[in-house]
């Protein structure tokens, strides 16, 4: 990493993802009875231990590879499929007792799984070689149209079973195969390059084994599944590389145990998430901001319980059609009781509880409610995948006649509340009526109709997914854009047309009669814990002043300064300054532990603040700030974390 060192600005250097990786290096020297600041660009004294930061040239003029997708490339899309069937060609060539089985295109690359011996990475290198032959030979993949009949009679001819099994899932006539030469061939519909000499194998890179049960199946075949990634050219794939290893440098897991942030115990059981101090500070700070967001915008907030008895669940149509995603229930005083996987039946049961008038409607109900999911072990994943979450969850309960209103109101509040954790780019998706539904289609067009009029009245760009509604009502799905570049899903309006009926929900309308609200269910940042993932690999651990953990260390020369810094820490902490103190280490050293631990505000406490009564301050993001008294610090960081803005 290049480092340019400038007089009146940050040591910084930018990354391919145009993110600015900011890695500043302060020390201070005592210089007579002053501590005087002077900047180092030193970075490899401040680089973590045990990892080396990514080459990257430095440029202020750098423009950033924007990566082409499945969905923007079609010839991407052909790269990543036809390397998927010479990865398959180049296995069985290396490897000629391997069983074929499946090979798609994923967001990334490619992948297919084979039934074979277990593999190493050394044979990822043999393979490769393969595949890089492949390629030089420049073999024309040539489509052909078979019969049902031919195609099993030249899969039993070479004995492949598992084609087989394909090949009886495949409903439409004719059968495709393309054949790679005249030396292989699958079972394939397409698409795909024109020869194997219009891959480039400097843009094609192998990337990892895993295990894969055959069609998902914990009960039948382990299957080796191989990971590979390709782009159209060498400098896409060195761009998707240095991204690769960002993410890696940023990943939740890793991080959230460097700062100390969460855990999950084994003692405890996978899936469960322990908030750690540091993390519960920054979950009480972004639920304080979403509760009041909320009734500002006329929510109200409910607590309900985490258990109820299953007749509830079968009322909800839950043990029916979601029963393998909920746990055991749980027999009390010969009553069957339930975890609850969602809140909706609850938020209802509290629209339940009092006689609505059409008067009463909208009826805006909010709940930060943690919900309970059977996920198995070898699906669990960090924050990203757990058993327990707590769901930003709201009802609304309102008029056929207010659901453009009420759903241009969520769109208001989900951009309110996203773009304070500096997410701003977001990709929408509509989706409609499919071909089961319930619900008049007079009810589903006006619901339609809102969602899209509610999305052009913000001038928000949207894709619709004709039929790919939920059975009870059309969505609206955000995904937004993190610092680099990758989409989360986390937004969901969704109108239901169902629960209403089942649950026998009315209001008394104008002429005193029973009529069936609308509800629309609704969540914006969608489980804390995945979100609070989210925030710690877009943010890389630095936080936003105001959600930082620790906003403020006070750091003393000696010990001899100690006591003056237990008066200013506590006199920030009566300020509702999140401030600590730290000290018996050389102060270069509490200071280097400050930067690691991200630290947005160090200030530091020689013998002349102490005579002074003043603090030497600096902060990550804006240098130093230069000897200040303590209530002058104090206004600065009330401002900073009131503005959200950076010190």
């Amino acid at each position: 990493m290049v480092l340019n060192s400038k007089s009146s600005a940050w040591v910084r250097s930018h990354c391919h993802s145009g993110v600015v990786l900011e890695n500043p290096y302060w020390s201070r020297v005592l210089k007579g009875d002053r501590i005087m600041p002077k900047r180092l660009a030193a970075f490899a004294s401040l680089a973590a231990p045990q990892e080396a930061a990514p080459k990257i040239q430095a440029d202020d003029d750098f423009k950033p590879i924007v990566l082409p997708t499945n969905e923007t490339s079609k010839t991407l899309l052909c790269i990543r499929h036809t390397s998927a069937h010479v990865l398959a060609m180049a296995v069985q060539k290396v490897f000629p007792d391997a069983k074929v089985t499946i090979g798609p295109w994923i967001e990334r690359g490619f992948y297919y799984d084979f039934d074979m011996q277990p593999l190493a990475d050394k044979d990822l290198k043999k393979i490769k070689k393969e595949m890089d032959r492949i390629i030089r030979r420049n073999l024309p993949l040539i489509r052909e149209e078979v019969s049902r009949e031919e195609a099993e009679q030249r899969i039993r001819a070479i004995n492949e079973p598992y084609k087989l099994e394909i090949l009886d899932s495949i409903k439409s006539e004719p059968i495709t195969i393309y054949h790679i030469g005249d030396e292989w061939w699958d079972l394939c519909a397409g698409p795909h390059v024109e020869s194997t000499g219009q891959l480039n194998k400097k843009a094609i890179e192998l990337e990892s084994v895993a295990g894969a049960y055959w069609r998902g199946d914990e009960k039948r075949q382990m299957l080796q599944r191989i990971y590979g990634t390709a782009w159209e050219n060498e400098e896409q794939l060195k761009t998707y590389q240095f991204l690769k290893e960002e993410a890696k440098r940023r990943d939740h897991r890793r991080l959230g145990q460097e700062l100390d942030l969460f855990s999950i115990q084994d003692e405890a059981g996978g899936g469960l998430v322990f908030w750690h101090p540091k993390g519960a500070i920054v979950r009480q700070n972004i639920e304080d901001f979403w509760k009041r967001t909320h009734i500002q915008h006329g929510y109200d907030l409910l607590y309900t319980p985490h258990v109820a008895k299953a007749d509830l669940w079968k009322i909800s149509g839950h043990l029916e059609f979601y029963k393998e995603n909920m746990f055991n229930q749980m027999d009390v005083e010969d009553e069957l009781y339930q975890l609850r996987p969602m809140n909706c039946p609850y938020h209802i049961l509290v629209y339940k509880h009092s006689l609505r008038s059409y008067r009463d409607l909208p009826f805006k109900v909010a709940e930060l409610g943690t919900v309970y999911r059977y996920e198995m072990s070898g699906s669990l994943h960090g924050l990203f995948r757990v058993r327990g979450f707590t769901q930003d969850d709201a009802h609304i309960f309102c008029l056929p006649s207010q659901i453009k209103e009420e759903i241009r109101s969520v769109l208001d509040l989900t951009e309110a509340i996203l773009s304070q954790f500096d997410f701003k780019n977001y990709e929408i998706n509509l989706s409609t009526k499919p071909e089961k539904a319930v619900g008049s289609d007079v009810i589903w067009e006006k619901a339609t109709c809102a969602l899209k009029d509610a999305l052009e009245d913000k001038g928000w760009n949207y894709s619709v997914d004709e039929g790919g509604g939920a059975f009870y009502g059309p969505k609206i799905d955000l995904k937004i854009e993190d610092a680099l570049g990758r989409k989360w899903q986390c937004s969901t309006v969704q109108v239901d047309f169902n629960l209403p009926q089942r649950f026998d929900l009315f209001y008394i309308d104008s002429n005193s009669e029973k009529k069936r609200p609308i509800m629309i269910h609704r969540a914006i940042l969608g489980s804390l814990e995945r979100f609070f993932g989210i925030l710690i690999e877009h943010y890389a651990g630095d936080f936003p002043f105001w959600l930082s953990p620790v906003q403020a260390r006070i750091l003393p020369v000696t010990d001899t300064q100690v006591p003056y810094c237990r008066k200013v820490v506590a006199k920030m902490k009566e300020k509702n300054i999140r401030a600590e103190l730290s000290f018996g280490e050389r102060l270069s050293k509490l200071i280097r532990n400050s930067e690691t631990q991200k630290i947005p505000l160090m200030a530091v406490v020689g013998p002349k603040e102490v005579e002074s009564e003043t603090l030497t301050v600096r902060t990550r993001h804006g240098g130093e700030l230069g000897t200040m008294t303590i209530n002058e610090v104090i206004e600065k960081i009330q401002n900073a974390a009131a503005n959200r803005s950076f010190l």
